[in-house]
């Protein structure tokens, strides 16, 4: 017998998980070379959302990140690839994937 086929399912649709980010800071990985990391202020059901204290990374061929500040955003969410909650940016993490 299953020992889990009591257990209680916990389940979260993944519009949910974004309604939950709203107020928080979002990391976004588009597709091609920009990710961008703001707070969450809106969204809707194609996943199109406003953001404010916006910072925009690009990299380049050679691997160069570019930072560009923005004040508000309202991002296509056609372009999106990755939600990554409570995410600081592709620097950050970076300098923590170098640390170990």
């Amino acid at each position: 017998m299953d020992p889990n086929a009591n257990a209680p399912i916990s389940q979260l649709l993944p519009l949910e998980l974004i309604d939950k980010c709203i107020g928080h800071k979002l990391w976004i990985i588009m597709k091609g070379d920009k990710e961008i990391v703001g707070t969450l202020m809106g969204f809707d059901d194609f996943v199109n959302m406003v953001l404010e204290d916006v910072t925009e990374f690009e990299t380049s061929a050679d691997g160069r990140i570019t930072e560009t500040k923005l004040d508000q955003i309202l991002l296509n969410g056609n372009n999106v690839c990755l939600l990554v909650p409570g995410g600081e940016g592709p620097i950050v993490s970076q300098k923590l994937s170098q640390r170990t």
